[in-house]
């Protein structure tokens, strides 16, 4: 079983993706985690980033083990992890690497912002999580300041639309949920209710393909 889950910024998909993972004893990729380690190699190694095939190139040779969680979620890799998924030839040199690691043999959960409509589009289920700019940018500023960062909250909800116009707008695999996904809105959810309605849309689908599968 593949699930495919997308959605914004600071919506809680990432939470939700590991949770599900961990229930159903599936696999989980945080997709992210490609571009944010991609975005801070190529600042460590002062690639240009208008240089597209030097990004790809990172992107390519790639190794996560050189990055440490706290690395990848300052907001200066989450800046440059948004610039660099932009790039055709990045998203490219790691599409393949994503789509191996869903169709092992019991399948996987990966979260991103394409999984369902172009990583996945042949997911199993498809789930679209998302919430109001101003509570994803309050979850990302606590998350940052409660690392040590100096910004404003307005500064963040700036950085989050731009964040959000700048993933919505590229030419190569915009963000966008697919077209048969499930929304689940966390606005005024708490995490274990949002695991909850996600769990409730898996079970469907699993409930559908069991009584496909009878004689």
């Amino acid at each position: 079983m593949i699930i495919a889950i997308d959605g914004t910024l600071a919506s809680g998909k990432g939470t939700i993706a590991r949770r599900l993972a961990a229930w159903y004893g599936l696999a989980h990729m945080d997709t992210g985690r490609l571009y944010r380690a991609t975005g801070v190699a190529a600042l460590n190694k002062q690639v240009d980033f208008t240089d597209s095939s030097a990004l790809a190139d990172v992107a390519r040779t790639l190794d996560l083990n050189d990055y440490t969680e706290d690395q990848l979620r300052t907001g200066e890799a989450g800046q440059a992890a948004s610039k660099v998924a932009a790039i055709p030839e990045v998203r490219a040199a790691l599409l393949e690497l994503q789509r191996a690691f869903a169709h092992q043999p019991k399948g996987a959960v990966l979260d991103g912002r394409d999984i369902g409509t172009v990583v996945c589009p042949e997911a199993d289920v498809k789930l679209w999580v998302d919430a109001r700019v101003e509570i994803r940018a309050e979850r990302r500023w606590k998350e940052l300041t409660g690392k040590g960062e100096t910004l404003s909250l307005e500064d963040m909800i700036a950085q989050v639309k731009e964040r959000d116009d700048r993933d919505r707008g590229r030419k190569d695999a915009p963000m966008i949920a697919a077209a048969d996904s499930v929304l689940i809105d966390t606005s005024d959810l708490t995490i274990d209710a949002a695991v909850d309605k996600a769990r409730a849309a898996v079970d469907t689908v699993l409930a559908q393909k069991s009584e496909s599968s009878e004689p």
